[in-house]
């Protein structure tokens, strides 16, 4: 009787389990290999895991589409630790969050094809036990691996100091590794093998004609910039008495000057913020910028940055010259190594100078003495390690901005208004928070410009990166509308071009791109599909959906009948047609009447791209997103941080996006990596020769 009730309860209960649905597979040993995926970063991810008798054994990646340098560890440690403690919860790596959660999902989404309990994986949480706390002593410690903090690591170990740097991210180079190649500098050798255009020329005309009492240049605010004007203006004069007899457009050769980068980096920034007050670069700040800019860029070379710059100097396209990055308002653009590269140069030569880096490890508190010198800084580590770092000379703030942090952005903000939300997206890595300028404040430091942050318009309306779309030189780009029409100056500021495109549907406008200028005047010859830009190239974004792509015009507009980017404009080739016919005859006319653009190129050759197999034009959906804060850590030129008082706090210094007072209300294109590597190495130096903290 026993045996028969036994039975059929084992029947019962099988045909419960099977009713209810229940998975019997977590019984019986799982074996083999499946697949899973998910969505990161940069695209598709996929994982293929080994299971052997319920066990995740192997993890590996056919389809990775992650930045290489910032998702490494990522694809290191997550794997590993799935692995070891068969669990989907850890913590993700510190600057590739986005990459880690891919990881995770495409790892569980194996897991649940494989049948395991990914609920019990999900429960069973990794625990890091940390190590014990750590005390150590240095010369100088410097809080960020960016271009900011390297250079001035180097340059401050260079003088001979001991130099610990650290970086809270699990990858070094902050936003230097996601910025372009653009370091604005004036170069008149660079200037020399180049020519002035007509549309320069009326450019420097105007700046002729200025007088002190135009009440839009605000000189009963700001006095001090009345000089700079006055400069420029004799720049000028002597500049056209030395090229008498030459031709705009013809065989005159390219201008520029110290006062001309100082008054468009005044210009491009004296702005008014919403209560009606008027904000306008440090004059001392904007001074040192605009002077040692150059030498940034021969100490860029002296490390292995490869700048282009004197009779090497390119623009950007393997053309003799400089160029106009977006928003920079005038060519005086040069080029260097770009990506990851760049990083990895200034790693060797850091450790080649001695510096000791720490990753992962995050400066939380710093630390002052009785008489609030700052003499050291608290950190800790991606496992909950504490380390106190105790220094003799100080500490260099170069930690970045807040870009990252569209919340605090938000609170901040004195300018954009409802254009800003706290979930705008972001070009920046996701580290740069504000930590820096939080710790600078808690021992008393000021801050100034915190109001202002900068939306860089040219980004993906996806993701709000820089990357997925491509277009060329400031002065050679079209920007059209959704009835393809263009609707701005596409040589104007980025604060003016960013405002522009906000007032489109949605948010969203469009750049035309046909390839680059060659700088012999000729007409624009199409985009193929190995043309590329952040190392992205037409082909790959044209396969991930992000752009359109058509050898014909016709092609082209028929293309825009699919999404990109989640974007269906629809236009028609007469639109398209109308709209570059129209901007070619004002490029041959060097005048804009619609929108007054000062620098006029790119016109393109419709019938040469319309009859040539191989050569097309792309079209990029764009959205602006946030890019720079102007705010930060007030600094002097010597790059001191000074307390709210205007004292400088002994054995603190600071230099990069931390800080605020260079750019004020818009900082202009291709400032920020002459920001970075000027002021960075100022404060290593300063640093390096500063006395040591009794």
């Amino acid at each position: 009787m026993v045996k028969k009730i036994g039975k059929w309860l084992v029947v019962f209960l099988v045909m419960l389990l099977a009713i209810g649905g229940i998975n019997l597979d977590h019984a019986t040993a799982v074996d083999g290999v499946f697949q899973g995926s998910s969505s990161g970063m940069q695209g598709p991810i996929t994982a293929e895991i080994t299971v052997e008798n319920n066990q995740i054994t192997d993890i590996t990646f056919p389809v990775n589409s992650e930045t290489v340098s910032v998702a490494r560890v990522a694809f290191e440690r997550i794997p590993q630790q799935i692995i070891e403690y068969q669990s989907l919860s850890m913590d993700v790596v510190t600057g590739a969050t986005l990459s880690s959660n891919a990881i995770i999902r495409a790892v569980t989404a194996a897991a649940e094809e494989a049948g395991l309990d990914v609920d019990a994986m999900k429960a069973n949480e990794v625990v890091l036990t940390p190590s014990e706390n750590q005390e150590i002593s240095t010369d100088i410690l410097v809080i960020g691996g960016g271009g900011a903090g390297f250079s001035a690591a180097i340059t401050a170990a260079q003088e001979g100091k001991n130099v610990i740097l650290i970086e809270k991210s699990s990858f070094l180079g902050g936003n230097t590794l996601m910025a372009g190649d653009a370091i604005n500098a004036v170069d008149p050798e660079a200037q020399k093998i180049m020519i002035l255009s007509e549309a320069q020329k009326d450019t420097l005309d105007s700046y002729l004609a200025l007088t002190s009492d135009d009440e839009n240049l605000k000189f009963e605010e700001f006095p001090e910039w009345q000089a700079v004007l006055e400069q420029l203006q004799a720049d000028i004069t002597k500049y056209y008495e030395d090229n008498e007899g030459t031709e705009a457009g013809v065989d005159m050769p390219g201008f520029d000057s110290v006062a001309l980068h100082m008054w468009h980096t005044y210009t491009g920034g004296l702005r008014e913020l919403n209560d009606g007050t008027w904000v306008a670069p440090d004059y001392e700040l904007a001074k040192t910028l605009a002077e040692g800019a150059f030498g940034a860029v021969e100490w860029m070379d002296e490390v292995g940055l490869e700048p282009s710059y004197g009779e090497n100097a390119e623009a950007g396209n393997g053309q003799k010259g400089l160029y106009t990055v977006l928003g920079a308002m005038w060519p005086r653009t040069h080029t260097f190594i770009a990506g990851e590269e760049r990083i990895d140069i200034l790693e060797d030569a850091a450790l080649s100078a001695g510096v000791e880096v720490y990753k992962e490890t995050r400066g939380t508190e710093l630390i002052t003495n009785d008489d609030g010198a700052v003499i050291g800084v608290k950190a800790v580590q991606a496992d909950g390690s504490q380390i106190t770092f105790n220094t003799i000379h100080g500490v260099i703030i170069a930690s970045g901005g807040y870009s990252a942090n569209p919340a605090m952005v938000k609170e901040y903000d004195e300018y954009w208004g409802d254009d800003l939300t706290d979930r705008t997206l972001s070009t920046n890595v996701g580290t740069n928070e504000g930590d820096g300028i939080v710790m600078a404040q808690a021992v008393g430091a000021d801050v100034v410009d915190m109001g202002i942050a900068q939306l860089m318009p040219s980004s993906s309306p996806v993701k709000g990166t820089m990357t997925d779309g491509i277009w060329a030189d400031a002065g050679a780009q079209i920007w059209i509308n959704a009835d393809g029409e263009r609707f701005v100056n596409e040589y104007a500021e980025r604060d003016v071009l960013a405002q522009a495109s906000l007032e489109q549907e949605n948010g969203i406008f469009y750049i035309i791109y046909a390839g680059v200028p060659d700088g012999s005047g000729e007409l624009l010859k199409g985009s193929t599909l190995e043309d590329s830009l952040f190392g992205n190239t037409v082909e790959n974004m044209l396969n991930t959906g992000h752009i359109w792509y058509g050898e014909t015009l016709a092609e082209l507009a028929e293309a825009t009948q699919e999404a990109a980017a989640g974007q269906i404009p629809a236009f028609t080739e007469e639109q398209l047609r109308a709209t570059i016919e129209q901007y070619n005859s004002y490029a041959a006319e060097q005048h804009d009447p619609d929108f007054g653009k000062e620098v006029i190129s790119g016109a393109i050759d419709l019938d040469f791209i319309d009859n040539t197999e191989g050569y097309g034009i792309v079209i990029s959906p764009r959205k602006a997103s946030l890019h720079h804060t102007m705010g930060g850590i007030k600094i002097n030129e010597k790059t001191e941080v000074l307390d709210t008082e205007g004292n400088v706090i002994p054995g603190l210094w600071a230099a990069g996006e931390v800080t605020g007072g260079v750019h004020a209300g818009n900082r202009l294109g291709g400032n920020a990596i002459s920001d970075v590597f000027t002021f960075g190495t100022i404060a290593g130096e300063n640093a390096a020769n500063s006395d040591p903290i009794e």
